[in-house]
């Protein structure tokens, strides 16, 4: 005979499990447009980037990691453009100006940020062709000294072009310029006490860096980068106990007007993309999942993402959300794993500005 304490406890798991069950079934679904070919046998993707090709913006280019393998080069219509052999690369994320564009990306197997320095009017003429990969000896490259696993670019009021550097199996958050002839490590970090940390994105214009802590804890956090290099004001925005369910892994800012918007974040464990607001308090707005369809089917276990809110094409006419489809088909093996391109225009529907 059961306790009245085991009764207690089984009646607060049934409510655990009911509110699970109607958050779960008050997720918004859309639909992805286009997907890339499955990565090689023994690949696994990761991570997406886009190059916004201004001279010819339907010619721009989209980035994809095989953290086993290399990076990928896909079109708009997600067809390969080439594949750089380049090495364990785990995440990549990429900025442009002043006719440059600068691509870093972690590369694991050496614990190196590495970093490709290309002309516009070249990839312009390469996306034109229809064929491009990334040179598989990047440019320029820096050891890290821990072990890389995430990576994400930014340009800094004070330090130009920069990029963070996250910890596998760590706390550390290593903060990287790039002078024009070399990278320089500039400060290193901890994300408060997390036991490792992939996800991020910077905000340019906001100052300010998110970052996912995986495992053990599940949080999701903002830190705002000072003109002195130091991450100040630790905010948390979210964690297991509120809208996130197993990890947050990939995170994506959602531009608007005024340094207005949305960040959203890979929540792993229902494989459901979270919206909060870009400025604090980071109030959460809403989630929404990727389904499949009768021609594409959805995206699930999701880790990098990446948000581009302007004209692309006609698929694409208010921008694009790109995400890792950890289990293509649904089915439970690496060698299924591929990107899915999402219009933009069905996310916006769900946001209320």
């Amino acid at each position: 005979m059961k306790t009245p304490s085991q009764f207690l406890l089984i009646f607060f798991l049934l409510i655990l499990s009911f509110n699970s069950y109607l958050y779960a079934s008050d997720i918004n679904t859309i639909h992805a447009l286009i997907e890339t070919p499955q990565v090689k046998i023994d690949g696994d993707a990761d991570d997406p980037a886009i190059w916004i090709n201004k001279a010819d913006i339907k010619n721009s280019i989209v980035f994809g990691t095989d953290k086993y393998n290399g990076i990928y080069s896909y079109n708009l219509d997600g067809n390969i453009l080439g594949f750089s052999k380049s090495g364990n690369m785990n995440n990549i994320d990429l900025r442009s100006f002043d006719n440059k564009t600068y691509i870093f990306a972690t590369d694991t197997s050496n614990n190196t940020i590495n970093l490709w320095v290309y002309k516009d009017i070249d990839l312009n003429k390469a996306s034109k062709e229809g064929k491009f990969a990334l040179r598989e000896t990047p440019d320029f490259s820096g050891n890290t000294n821990f072990l890389a696993y995430g990576a994400c670019a930014g340009i800094s009021q004070t330090n130009g072009l920069i990029v963070f550097v996250t910890e596998a199996k760590g706390s550390g958050v290593q903060l990287w310029n790039f002078n024009g002839k070399k990278l320089d490590l500039l400060r290193t970090f901890n994300n408060s006490d997390a036991y490792e940390s992939e996800g991020c994105v910077f905000d340019d214009e906001n100052n300010l860096l998110f970052i996912s802590e995986e495992n053990k804890k599940g949080v999701l956090r903002s830190y705002e980068l000072t003109d002195a290099l130091t991450l100040d004001d630790e905010f948390i925005i979210d964690d297991r106990n509120g809208y996130i369910t197993g990890d947050p892994e990939g995170l994506a800012i959602l531009k608007q007007k005024n340094n207005n918007g949305y960040l959203i974040a890979s929540s792993q464990g229902n494989s459901s993309f979270n919206v909060y607001q870009r400025n604090r308090p980071h109030k959460y707005i809403t989630s929404f999942k990727i389904s499949g369809n009768q021609y594409i089917d959805g995206a699930s276990n999701t880790d990098g993402i990446e948000i581009v809110n302007m004209y692309l094409n006609e698929n694409f006419p208010d921008g694009i959300m790109i995400v890792h489809d950890g289990k293509n088909t649904g089915e439970k093996t690496i060698s299924k794993e591929n990107f899915k391109f999402i219009s933009l225009k069905d996310i916006k529907s769900l946001l209320p500005y």
